[in-house]
């Protein structure tokens, strides 16, 4: 039934002329679809944002990777050449029924790798095994959508409109809206932009939708209906995507610097070992991991096994998390060594920012 409701608004929006007369109707349409898809995902008696259940596999190492794509795109044969894990190939679809996992140790860190079923359109509302592949790929620090180099272009339209469906957003950030309930007073909208895309009838209809009548809205940013209704769905995940073009051994040389040149993509072929570094270096940079190396007192740093932390949450406190929960409460001061001080040694306190290959001895409290 929700299927069907959906697919009637879609087809009321499609009718219905976009201008600034027809904003508030059309926000909360769209609201209306985000919320019906939302209790289509849930599971039955479940609240907040499962979309189902992924598949059972522990999350280990610094990071997880996730591939996912449509069936035959070579996506087992990456996995294979990447960690050295056996995941099933051959030239038919649906080779892959399950979710295989790999480990590749790269620069000290140790990425983890999925290999998930293929999926097919559809996926998001429940077809073939979508809520599966999509609910493990929101657990992932980074997607890479496997795509034929034949057809790059239609297969990644269609994944990232299922991807969309299930909350999931690609190389986005979250919009900076301040959304605040409150007892009375209405709705109050407050911009920095002129002439914003959204306006406060807008801003009402959508929050009517969602049954809030009181709220302050704060923007210092241009953002348009979709954003403000991911914001009070409060459920969605931005990972950053690589496309992983395959078997580019199959199309010509003005094809692939076509396609070298647009964002976000790296053309490989798994299957003849092209531009497997070039990848592992690319998911590198997405990742944006940070490597910090321990220094005990009067020893020499241990290189081997460095504290890998995402360049987001990577202070001197997030340090002390990562090595003991405990440790932080004995802090007295750290010295540090490398690109981030100012002089080497130098003496930090908790909240100063490390950076890659940074050195770090942690001083206790006597």
């Amino acid at each position: 039934m929700s299927l069907q409701k959906i697919k009637e608004i879609e087809d009321e929006m499609a009718r219905t002329q976009k201008n600034k007369a027809t904003n508030a109707h059309l926000g909360m349409l769209k609201a209306k679809i985000a919320r019906l898809k939302r209790e289509l995902l849930e599971p039955a008696g479940k609240g907040g944002g499962g979309g189902g259940d992924g598949f059972d596999v522990n999350k280990v190492g610094d990071a997880r990777i996730g591939f996912v794509g449509f069936p035959s795109v070579g996506k087992s044969t990456l996995l294979t050449k990447l960690t050295g894990t056996f995941s099933e190939t051959a030239s038919y679809e649906f080779t892959t029924l399950t979710c295989v996992p790999g480990i590749v140790r790269y620069r000290g860190a140790r990425l983890q790798m999925l290999d998930l079923p293929g999926i097919i359109e559809g996926a998001k509302d429940g077809k073939g095994r979508g809520r599966q592949v999509i609910s493990t790929a929101r657990t992932c620090n980074l997607i890479l959508i496997v795509l034929d180099c034949l057809k790059p272009l239609t297969h990644k339209r269609l994944i990232e409109r299922e991807l969309e469906g299930f909350g999931i957003r690609l190389n986005k950030k979250p919009p900076n809206i301040t959304f605040k309930k409150k007892d009375k007073g209405g709705i109050s909208f407050t911009s920095t932009v002129k002439n914003p895309q959204l306006d406060l009838d807008a801003i009402k209809a959508v929050c009517a939708e969602y049954r809030v009548f009181n709220a302050d809205v704060f923007m210092t940013e241009d953002y348009d209906v979709d954003d403000l209704v991911d914001v009070i769905e409060g459920n969605r995940s931005y990972v950053p995507a690589i496309y992983v073009v395959n078997k580019i051994d199959q199309i010509t040389l003005e094809e692939l610097e076509v396609m070298d040149r647009l964002p976000h993509y790296c053309p490989v072929c798994a299957y003849l070992d092209w531009n497997m570094e070039g990848l592992i270096e690319m998911v590198w940079d997405y990742l944006a991991m940070v490597r910090v190396y321990t220094k005990p007192k009067g020893k020499l740093p241990d290189f081997n096994d460095p504290v890998v932390m995402h360049r987001e949450r990577c202070t001197v406190e997030d340090f002390c998390n990562k090595l003991h929960k405990a440790l932080i409460k004995q802090f007295k001061y750290a010295l540090v060594w490398g690109s981030s001080a100012k002089h080497r040694p130098q003496r930090v306190g908790k909240d100063h920012v490390l950076q890659d290959e940074d050195i770090v001895q942690i001083i206790k409290k006597i």
